[in-house]
């Protein structure tokens, strides 16, 4: 997996970057700001960027969404020190895959990798909790059709519900009894029918719409 890091901090780049390589990762390149993320990417074609949120001349939430505009293919993770819903819900908004904060341990940082790797995005259990926060001050958009609700079969509402709660693939499998090709295969039809790029958008609208809740316990 070839990934770029962007970060305006350079000691912070070089120690993830030296992390990743340790990991067995190719690390094609580092920018310091937004613009320079997009040139990058242009010229590098990584498949996943690890993109800070606040960095000068261009975010990484302008830079974000100028990515996914040109080359929707490549995989966002924003790696921040900013908890802030706002921050959360923009960058889900603009087409990020994942949102992690720079405090976490290796052991967790090694997890969003392999999660990467295995096709799903890093989505932790508090997630759906502050999407769900975030809709429900900042939506604008006019209430979901009875017929919204209707689109998807019972075993993806429950794939869904599980995503909301934080789960992984594998760890889906294990709780529905289905194997994880099963669930990759009900997380894409999920995608196209609900028309969202990633499962976080999946989940945000699915919260939005009431097809799942979050359940006690789960943030």
């Amino acid at each position: 997996m070839k990934v770029l890091i962007a970060d305006d901090h350079a000691l912070f780049r070089d120690g993830v970057a030296s992390l990743l390589k340790a990991w067995g990762l190719d690390v094609v390149g580092q920018a310091g700001d937004g613009f320079k993320a997009l040139e990058a990417t242009r010229a590098l074609r990584p498949d996943l960027i690890l993109m800070d949120i606040q960095m000068p001349l261009c975010s990484g939430l302008q830079a974000t969404r100028l990515i996914k505009a040109e080359m929707p293919e490549t995989r966002i993770v924003m790696v921040t020190v900013s908890d802030e819903e706002e921050d959360l819900f923009e960058a889900i908004k603009s087409g990020a895959e994942g949102y992690v904060l720079k405090n976490m341990s290796g052991e967790e940082f090694s997890r969003v990798l392999n999660d990467i790797a295995n096709g799903e995005a890093p989505l932790s259990q508090g997630l759906a909790a502050k999407i769900l926060t975030e809709f429900a001050r900042m939506s604008r958009e006019p209430a979901p059709k009875e017929s919204d609700k209707d689109q998807l079969s019972d075993r993806e509402r429950e794939v869904l519900q599980e995503v909301a709660g934080g789960a992984t693939n594998k760890e889906i499998a294990a709780r529905l009894f289905i194997s994880e090709s099963t669930v990759n295969f009900h997380m894409k039809s999920i995608l196209s029918k609900l028309h969202v790029r990633n499962r976080a958008q999946a989940v945000a609208y699915a919260l939005q719409t009431g097809l799942v809740r979050v359940i006690p316990g789960d943030a």
